[in-house]
């Protein structure tokens, strides 16, 4: 006895006919659109608010950077959400990123960078001596870098301090010393009062390499900031990172297309 017919379909063993499997498909597709759009939506409603803990309108924020191209590689996201909230950028970068003597170049293409991510010329400094060279296998002084750090941050007015976490994104020696100097002042009491910091999360290389399909991972896991880009601005991402023409390296140009930093960032408070 056959199997009988249900909503118009003949079924033959356990198998649906083509008009069945197309049914499915359809339902399948439809799920996976509505998961996207959920997520998309909550997006949506997490960028029109201004993120808890995040100092407001016409704050003074620094980025901390060891090597020209960190602001556009790893922190764009950042840098175009709080231009949003209407922050006043300022940018110090403790290396030329001399390691392969590029430094005078590498240099240039940071202010070219900066201009593209609406950072003032006139708030950048790079720092070019030898006590913070560009080499992972060289361990930055921490008192030093903090020193430094501290100065500028009460010589400014900062409001917010943003760098790495302890990984360091790629854990680079360099990036992980700027996060032991930062985490030194925080702990120590030293920032000036109604100083924060945020540190950029660091995440596994799956999670890195999965652009925004790693969105809903990061909606599902705990930080404290969270910046996603639009279209256009990943776009500005891309040019600002673009200007670093001497580090475009065929790798390089696989990082634009596929990275989570390009277009994610999640940061947490220390």
């Amino acid at each position: 006895m056959g199997l009988p017919r249900v909503a118009g379909t003949q079924f033959t063993g356990m198998y649906p006919e083509p008009e069945a499997k197309d049914t499915t498909r359809a339902v399948a597709v439809t799920e996976n659109a509505g998961g996207f759009l959920w997520v998309w939506d909550s997006w949506e409603r997490m960028r029109s608010q201004e993120p808890a803990g995040v100092p407001g309108d016409g704050s003074k924020t620094l980025l901390v950077i060891a090597h020209p191209d960190d602001e556009a590689m790893f922190f764009a996201p950042t840098l175009l959400g709080l231009a949003r909230l209407r922050h006043r950028l300022s940018l110090l970068c403790f290396s030329a990123g001399n390691y392969y003597n590029q430094g005078e170049m590498r240099k240039k293409e940071l202010l070219q960078s900066c201009d593209v991510l609406g950072i003032p010329r006139s708030s950048i400094m790079i720092i070019d001596n030898r006590d913070f060279p560009d080499d992972p296998g060289v361990q930055w002084d921490t008192e030093r870098v903090a020193g430094t750090l501290l100065q500028h941050v009460e010589a400014n007015g900062i409001n917010l301090v943003v760098t790495f976490d302890a990984g360091g994104v790629s854990g680079h020696r360099n990036h992980v010393a700027l996060y032991a100097a930062v985490r030194t002042l925080h702990s120590e009491g030293k920032l000036p009062k109604g100083c924060s910091v945020l540190t950029l999360q660091s995440v596994n290389v799956l999670c890195k390499y999965i652009s925004l399909l790693d969105l809903p991972f990061s909606l599902l896991h705990t930080r404290d900031v969270l910046f996603v880009l639009t279209s256009k601005e990943v776009a500005q991402a891309k040019r600002a990172m673009s200007c670093h023409r001497s580090q475009l390296l065929w790798f390089h140009r696989l990082y634009l297309l596929f990275s989570r930093y390009m277009r994610i960032n999640s940061l947490h408070f220390l």
